[in-house]
């Protein structure tokens, strides 16, 4: 078991967790978040992105990230707070992300929440923003059978896990450079496309021949393992090759069927290898509708049932983070006041 956690009733599981509101928050990125959650019943979810702040430099910064983040997360605290019609003193527990994530604006996220359980004389739990991710698909009392696989896409991560069980997970695939989000993000830079990269490469890949320019997928099929920095490196040769005659639409098309068609078939692949019951998709890039269409498709082929994570819970959002929280504060896990925020970590 994790060492930042203390074990109350080891065994035991107590449903007053799956019945009493936890404030949740999240502060790993470039969105400030806060949510009331009732087990997995949502009640609440407010996002403040800083898209247009980012824009400018093409990217996320991450100083600029954690300034905003502080000017932002109170205030997102009490919307959150209000839309849930839940008064702070009828709060139970408070959950926050303290990893993996920039280290700045995680520090922000963590020290409000360690802030409200002090004070309050309440639980307080350090979630994992993957896991967050992973149990996105429950929102709402959704039933998704154990074992399943779960496809991570996303800026940050793509990785292919088997959930057996709740805090039971086994990576059995991952990139070994970039990852997908950022080969979108990347590639919609070199086409001179706006920030956002994922969603810009989107809209232009709608209506464009996706084999007009052929581009490589990375590792052999029979590898579990991704590799997206040949592709990014062939996009840039394209443009170059191409200058003023490229088809920037096209080239979106292209570029998504790459992607697209790798996680594709290395996820069928892996559910086929482990035999699951059913195949999931979270995480930024899971908002891509190309991808769940054929994530689906290629589910129902091999006889699975296929859950992609809801749209309003693809990007950073904290009330994610209060569903895993749900569970772990049900197994008696609890985090101590000098939680710290971790820039790495391993999937409990």
């Amino acid at each position: 078991m994790d060492a930042r956690f203390a074990i109350l009733d080891p065994g035991r599981v107590s449903d007053r967790w799956f019945q009493h509101p936890i404030l949740a928050i999240e502060t790993s990125c470039d969105e400030t978040s806060a949510a009331v959650v009732v087990g997995t019943t949502i009640k609440s979810n407010v996002i403040s992105s800083q898209i247009k702040l980012h824009e400018k430099w093409g990217g996320v910064v991450p100083e600029a990230a954690a300034r905003a983040h502080v000017e932002a997360v109170l205030p997102i605290i009490q919307q959150a707070l209000d839309e849930a019609g839940t008064p702070m003193p009828d709060i139970e527990a408070v959950a926050v992300t303290n990893r993996p994530g920039l280290v700045g604006a995680l520090s922000v996220g963590v020290t409000a929440a360690k802030s409200i359980a002090y004070s309050r004389s309440i639980p307080l739990l350090g979630v994992h923003h993957l896991e967050g991710h992973l149990l996105s698909t429950f929102a709402d009392d959704n039933e998704v059978p154990f074992s399943h696989l779960a496809l991570i896409a996303s800026g940050g991560h793509t990785e292919l896990v088997i959930v057996r069980g709740l805090g039971e997970y086994e990576i059995v695939g991952h990139t070994i450079d970039d990852a997908a989000g950022e080969a979108f993000d990347k590639s919609a830079r070199l086409f001179g496309l706006p920030y956002p990269g994922g969603r810009s490469m989107e809209e232009q890949a709608d209506g464009g021949n996706p084999l007009r320019y052929p581009l490589p997928k990375g590792l052999a099929k029979d590898n579990l393992h991704f590799s997206f920095s040949g592709l990014k490196t062939a996009v840039l040769r394209l443009t170059q090759t191409e200058g003023e005659a490229l088809s920037i639409r096209d080239a979106a098309a292209s570029v998504q069927h790459a992607i697209v068609s790798v996680l594709t078939e290395k996820t069928v692949s892996a559910a086929e290898t482990y035999r699951v019951k059913a195949i999931t998709l979270v995480g930024g890039v899971a908002a891509n509708v190309s991808l769940r269409k054929s994530l689906a498709a290629a589910s129902s082929q091999i006889g699975l049932s296929f859950q992609a994570a809801p749209l309003k819970l693809c990007t950073d959002n904290a009330a994610m983070i209060g569903i895993a929280a749900s569970h772990r504060l049900a197994k008696g896990e609890r985090s101590a006041f000098d939680l710290e925020t971790l820039p790495n970590a391993d999937l409990p």
